[in-house]
């Protein structure tokens, strides 16, 4: 269930991405799946770093920050 959770985060983080970041996105269907990959990045960054945030609203902005990381990352290789 809770990866059901993440995948469900991920996906409107993968919205709000791409949102974000207007112009560098790849569509939003790619960056939603970028935003499910980010939800993932998003908690390991973070985790590192030592900043957690609890409830959905902190796991939503921990996707976000996963996803425009990795959107802005697959920009560079996309020129």
């Amino acid at each position: 269930m809770e990866l059901l959770y993440i995948i469900l985060i991920g996906l409107v983080a993968g919205f709000l991405a791409g949102k974000i970041m207007k112009g560098s996105g790849f569509g939003i269907l790619l960056n939603i799946l970028l935003g499910i990959a980010g939800a993932f990045i998003g908690s390991w960054l973070l985790g590192v770093l030592g900043i957690t945030w609890g409830g959905l609203i902190g796991e939503l902005v921990t996707a976000v920050i996963g996803a425009v990381v990795i959107i802005w990352v697959a920009s560079l290789f996309k020129k």
